[in-house]
């Protein structure tokens, strides 16, 4: 079934892939938007670091990756991307409270060991074997970063609010799914398909939260606002 629906878009490969490369550019941009939120609470108190620091360490690796298969799509995306969350990441650290950031710098120090680990790994192994690997690595931190919210599931529906999740980078990062799986098809690469459909998977779920807490948190203000009055 790949097969015969990448044979007809591999014409338009090269067209996908700027399609892809784009969206994935605008949903790196969307991180200013989490940003916002947090500048306006004037801390990161309730805001996980997973978008930025888990952006760090995916792009990097799929940076790797894209050298590795010689993908220039992946190459310039990946660099944008990498460039950006860093810069994100240094603002996030600037709202975090000073008790905070000794645990953020644990974290920081943590997912620079695991990407270190993850370029050695791809500079020993057999290059037959290395593509498939890495990519299936880069799918376990995408799953990681993508499903992080659903951890926090009883929390959302304990307080039916989806204050603290980022909407912006979900539903940029199931256009962006969506796109690259497409691109996967076109140029018949059944990893990249199947990555990039479990990803646009749980990113529906993600999405119908707000769908069905659509505007919660400020229900969740006006009823303590009214108590406290």
């Amino acid at each position: 079934m790949i097969k015969s629906i990448g044979l007809s878009l591999v014409p338009y490969s090269n067209i996908l892939a700027k399609i892809a490369g784009t969206l994935t550019s605008l949903q790196f941009l969307s991180g200013f938007f989490f940003l916002n939120d947090i500048r306006k609470k004037n801390s990161t108190i309730g805001f996980p670091v997973w978008p930025f620091l888990g952006g760090i360490v995916l792009c990097a690796i799929s940076l790797k990756f894209g050298v590795i298969i010689r993908d220039d799509a992946m190459i310039k995306v990946n660099f944008l991307g990498f460039a950006l969350n860093i810069v994100f990441m240094m603002v996030f650290y600037y709202f975090t409270p000073n008790e905070n950031k000794l645990k953020l710098w644990g974290q920081i120090g943590l997912s620079g060991l695991f990407t270190a680990g993850c370029f050695a790994y791809a500079d020993w192994e057999n290059p037959n074997l290395v593509e498939f690997r890495l990519g299936m690595l880069i799918t376990i931190v995408l799953v990681f970063l993508v499903g992080s919210p659903l951890l926090s599931l009883g929390d959302i529906m304990k307080k039916r609010s989806t204050e603290g999740l980022p909407f912006a980078m979900i539903f940029s990062g199931t256009l962006v799914s969506a796109s690259w799986m497409l691109y996967g098809f076109s140029i018949l690469n059944d990893l990249m398909v199947f990555q990039n459909a479990f990803l646009l998977f749980l990113s529906g779920i993600q999405l119908s939260l707000f769908a069905i807490y659509p505007s919660s948190a400020n229900k969740n203000d006006n009823i303590r606002d009214k108590k406290t009055k």
